[in-house]
């Protein structure tokens, strides 16, 4: 009994060793990115975040460990006994032994540097990471070198990750029932001394860990998923602390993103709250004409163009970060700040997503991110339009520009579905006499933002009017390099971007002293934006909404759309149902936003996912829903979102503003979900 003891004692060892692991890496997760996670700890709960994250290690846990544990007390004596004829125990380890540790210490050494490797991407995206990665960067040559180069700067985690599988290594306990005297018991000894309490053994470990798969012990229990802990936090941020990357991969993989909510009886309940399907309004000036009768507006057909800029969050931005952050404060972008004088800004401006591959479904397709990014979901090859495709119905020409070679990203593969005509990338680039070729490539990415906006600037001369185009900008984008002979001329700042931001701020200028020079200028609507925020030094950037605050930008050089600061809530998929309504364009279309010159500044609104969380932004309020009740709700210039306003009371027309949202919000979920199900994302 005390060798059959020692034996289950040391299997648990093994797995409070497991348990240990998990602990060091949210230390260093949270340590690494110490001021995002700071004001939730701030609110008192981390004796419930530490039991959350316990419970939300099982699963993973048990998961990755299934086949260690399964071989360690499988029922067979040979593995576990080890006997010499004159009943001395021998001190050679055994070779089944030895390959169960083996498979511990890789499996569970996997695990831990995935934590790791996700501490540091955590800045970029503010949720744990899923399977998606591996398609999101499928395409990417140079991941390996991004690697190397993170390993570098983030030292210290190797450090760390070397002490731990060490600590794995020798801390492993060899779960080996020794038994001396006879070669071979008899059989019937052998059944009671071994088989029977080591069948019984497996069954009882075996129970366990599908309850630990499942997250709990009733029978009423749904399998765990990554929302169960929302339940351990109050930030929505805070969700990828309590969680850890091996669940969250693990849990991704053949997952169904998308599923029908049912909040409405019926879609058509729904689309009577949210309906996406728009046109442009219908203005009637015979009163003999019925009410569905198009006349003609006086429109212009101005060329669009679209300049989204990599990580160029408000935050960066001087005019945009003022009213937040003080009067004195300065940001990096001088260029972007006059020209934000002459345009049509927007006090509160979203992005609805937090990679660069949400960007171009939401800016271009009015396409928002819920849940995980479009791309990498199985919809993905829904039929979708965007506003190239619907613009060359009226005689538009169509360009897409991105410094990259063609793959990269998939921005070539999105373009091509959404109906652009031509695709230009860094083999375009390079082809060209007029510029410096691969000499301009940054080494990682792309071409240099400054060449390649050149680039484009002298290709849109080439094009016939009018035309649509639109530019993804890859310098500032990490590691955050700069041209070598700029290297002293731009300040550093007090993260590794700002610099970047400085010089992308200069090669924009360089752009429109070119793009003044050509023909198409004037009967131009410049769209400038960033695909998502990045990293941040101010805590009003780093709360759950303040990570997804980016400029939008419309500038038109012939005044027609006047500049002017609005007060209007303002997010990417507003950008191309605001253009089509701009130009004329007078059929259906699909979009989950609003045409912002045409809407009145109350009925807008931004919406965006983050970790289990839609948050929905209407009325001077941050409504947080969790999928199935709001969970939270701020003033919108309670910036650092300290002040729940569900947590005090509530006067009626509040509370009534507040229900309201709710039914809004959840009309546009179920709207979403239905029509990326059921492939009906077109009129």
């Amino acid at each position: 009994m005390r060798h059959y003891l020692r034996y289950i004692g040391r299997i648990l060892l093994n797995i409070l060793l497991i348990y240990l692991t998990y602990f060091v890496a949210r230390l260093a997760y949270l340590l690494e990115n110490w001021s995002y996670f700071l004001p939730g700890l701030q609110q008192g709960n981390i004796w419930r975040m530490f039991i959350g994250s316990v419970y939300l290690d099982t699963p993973a846990i048990c998961y990755t460990n299934a086949l260690w544990l399964l071989l360690i007390l499988l029922p067979l004596h040979y593995k576990d006994n080890w006997y010499t004829a004159d009943g001395s125990t021998t001190k050679t380890i055994n070779t089944y032994q030895k390959v169960c540790k083996w498979l511990f210490v890789v499996v569970n050494s996997l695990t831990f540097i995935i934590q790791l490797c996700d501490a540091v991407y955590f800045k970029f995206t503010l949720r744990r990471t899923t399977i998606t990665v591996f398609n999101e960067f499928s395409s990417e040559g140079n991941i390996l070198q991004i690697f190397a180069t993170e390993f570098i700067s983030h030292w210290y985690f190797m450090l760390l990750g070397v002490a731990v599988i060490a600590l794995m290594w020798y801390g492993y306990s060899e779960p080996v029932k020794k038994t001396t005297g006879l070669i071979l018991p008899t059989p019937s000894r052998l059944f009671v001394r071994y088989y029977l309490p080591q069948t019984l053994t497996l069954l009882v470990f075996a129970y366990f860990t599908v309850v630990g798969m499942r997250g709990g012990f009733t029978r009423d229990i749904r399998p765990i998923n990554v929302n169960r802990a929302g339940q351990f936090i109050i930030r929505p941020t805070d969700v990828a602390l309590i969680l850890n990357t091996p669940f969250t991969m693990l849990k991704s993989i053949g997952h169904t993103v998308y599923t029908q909510p049912h909040y409405f009886n019926s879609p058509e309940e729904a689309q009577a709250v949210f309906n996406p399907i728009q046109r442009r309004p219908i203005i009637v000036t015979h009163p003999r004409l019925p009410e569905d009768d198009i006349l003609d507006l006086p429109v212009k057909r101005k060329n669009i163009v679209f300049i989204i800029i990599e990580s160029f969050g408000r935050e960066y931005i001087g005019t945009f970060s003022r009213p937040v952050l003080g009067d004195d404060y300065e940001g990096y972008t001088p260029f972007t700040d006059s020209l934000a004088e002459h345009s049509l800004t927007f006090r509160h401006s979203f992005c609805n997503g937090r990679k660069s591959i949400d960007a171009m479904p939401a800016i271009l397709s009015s396409l928002p991110m819920f849940i995980e990014p479009y791309v990498l979901t199985p919809q993905a090859t829904n039929h979708i339009r965007g506003i190239a495709g619907y613009l060359g119905e009226m005689g538009y020409y169509s360009a897409f520009f991105h410094g990259a070679w063609a793959g990269s990203m998939g921005f070539q593969a999105f373009a091509r579905s959404t109906e652009w005509q031509d695709y230009f990338s860094q083999e375009d680039y390079e082809a060209d006499v007029r510029f410096d070729g691969h000499d301009d490539y940054d080494g990682w990415w792309a071409i240099f933002d400054e060449p390649f906006m050149q680039f484009f600037a002298n290709k849109m001369t080439e094009f016939r009017e009018p035309f649509v185009t639109g530019l993804f900008t890859a310098t500032s984008h990490h590691p955050f390099r700069v041209p070598e002979q700029y290297a002293d001329s731009f300040a550093e700042g007090t993260l590794p971007i700002h610099k970047t931001i400085r010089y992308v701020d200069h090669a924009l200028r360089k752009f429109f002293q070119t793009a003044r020079q050509q023909p198409w200028y004037d009967n131009t609507v410049f769209i400038i934006t960033s695909d998502h925020t990045n990293m941040s030094d101010h805590d009003e950037y780093k709360s759950d909404i303040g990570g997804f605050c980016s400029p939008i930008i419309i500038y038109d050089p012939s005044g027609d759309i006047a500049p002017r600061r609005s007060n209007a809530i303002a997010q990417h998929i507003d950008m191309m149902p605001t253009m089509l309504n701009l130009v004329g364009y007078d059929k259906p279309y699909l979009t989950f936003g609003c045409d912002l010159l045409n809407t009145p500044d109350e009925d807008t609104y931004a919406v965006c996912y983050l970790n289990g969380t839609y948050q929905y932004v209407k009325h001077g309020i941050v409504l947080q829903f969790d999928a199935e009740k709001t969970t939270a709700a701020y003033r919108l210039n309670d910036y650092c979102m300290r002040s729940n306003i569900l947590n005090g009371s509530i006067e009626p027309q509040l509370k009534d503003t507040l229900q309201e949202m709710e039914t809004e919000l959840k009309a546009i979920i179920e709207q979403y979900m239905y029509r990326m199900i059921n492939n009906k994302l077109t009129p």
